[in-house]
């Protein structure tokens, strides 16, 4: 570890992931010269190209619906702009926060969670699709960049950051980053950080881009009641303020308060528990950082809203309807016809099924499809199974 990297881990919280404490990585290679190890892990990820397809992957709306809306990539920045903020504020590794929240959506379909829901549909016999897996299954597989090994060889609390949630099932097959599923252990703080980080940037900025499109109403949103106290604390100090920008500094403000919140609820977990590294917080009863119970509640509550008004309206419902048809027709022509797929799909399709039968193909397809972007699955479609296309 350089010397830049062995001064700012001095200044840590004795419980914060360290390079000098880090598991590792599964290939050995020479320690970075003047980045630590995090920070490599972090680059790493931004110069993948799963990271760069991000860039045309839904966040609610399809990419091409309006250049204003976020993506998977405006959206993994943002999760990692206040998680940065936050590790901080909390003495913990910012790099290894940072380096995770860049790379937690790295294996998402296209069309957000209406992709997910259909591609896991498709996969229900052979084992089935989750984002969050196929994040862990992108860095540590299907990435191919280097000479001595496949994936981007992250380190082991990078990936266990990326890793959220895991079935039983599932967590046997992955040797150590599933060890905690089944010991019923927590992540690192970092982890931790990096997955409400994620839920703050997501529940806000889905407000502010549901606003934009019209699928919900300032009269609605005034009903909830983190949105209601800083619109009125807004208008009382700016009545005149234009209503696009009265929005702005209401989610701004929304996001202070929440990761004010956060910042400040933490620190007392933490202090309570007193955990000496970062073992014992992998060994303690329950994550450590969180909201209190009132901003849970309120989260719960905009959650709620945005489920029945946002996610269910029928603008979006349509769009969603769609993109399931687009990814489930690709599957089935695929699982159909395995030389229908590109070269390099087809050489990674072969040799799946020759480890394991057609459950292997359908990971194949399923692993070609999950990395189109919205535009690319569009035109896959066009491509494949529209007959007035013949080239």
């Amino acid at each position: 570890m350089n010397s830049d990297a062995r001064h700012h881990e001095l200044h840590l919280a004795p419980y914060a992931a360290t390079v000098a404490r880090s598991r590792g990585r599964h290939h050995a290679e020479p320690a970075p010269t003047y980045r630590s190890e995090y920070q490599r892990d972090r680059d790493r990820i931004i110069h993948s190209g799963a990271f760069r397809r991000l860039e045309y992957k839904t966040q609610v709306f399809v990419n091409h619906e309006g250049d204003m809306f976020r993506t998977r990539l405006t959206h993994s920045v943002e999760v990692a702009q206040i998680g940065r903020t936050i590790a901080r504020t909390l003495r913990l590794n910012e790099d290894l926060t940072e380096a995770i929240a860049l790379a937690h959506d790295l294996g998402h379909t296209p069309f957000g969670h209406a992709g997910q829901d259909a591609l896991n549909h498709c996969m229900k016999e052979f084992g089935g699709f989750e984002h969050n897996l196929q994040s862990l299954r992108v860095v540590d597989k299907l990435e191919e960049r280097y000479a001595e090994f496949s994936g981007l060889n992250l380190s082991f609390e990078t990936r266990e950051g990326i890793l959220k949630h895991c079935a039983l099932s599932k967590a046997i097959e992955l040797g150590d980053i599933g060890e905690r599923f089944l010991n019923k252990q927590q992540p690192g703080l970092e982890a931790q950080l990096a997955n409400v980080a994620d839920e703050i940037a997501y529940n806000n900025h889905d407000v502010d881009d549901g606003l934009r499109a019209g699928l919900i109403s300032l009269e609605q949103l005034r009903e909830i009641q983190l949105f209601h106290d800083q619109y009125e604390a807004v208008k009382r100090a700016y009545p005149d303020l234009p209503q696009r920008r009265t929005i702005h500094e209401v989610i701004r403000r929304m996001i202070n308060i929440q990761v004010t919140d956060l910042v400040e609820s933490s620190r007392q977990r933490l202090s309570a528990a007193a955990p000496s590294d970062i073992d014992a917080v992998r060994a303690g009863p329950a994550p450590l950082i969180g909201f209190s119970d009132d901003m849970r509640e309120q989260n719960l509550e905009l959650k709620r809203f945005l489920r029945k008004h946002l996610y269910q309206h029928y603008r979006v419902r349509r769009m969603s309807a769609k993109a399931q048809r687009v990814i489930r027709a690709l599957f089935e022509v695929f699982m159909e016809d395995g030389l229908l797929l590109p070269p390099e799909y087809a050489l990674h399709s072969a040799r799946l099924r020759d480890k394991h039968g057609e459950a292997g193909h359908a990971r194949a397809c399923a692993d070609y499809i999950a990395g189109m972007t919205d535009r690319y699955a569009i035109a896959e479609y066009e491509r494949v199974l529209n007959p007035a296309h013949l080239t």
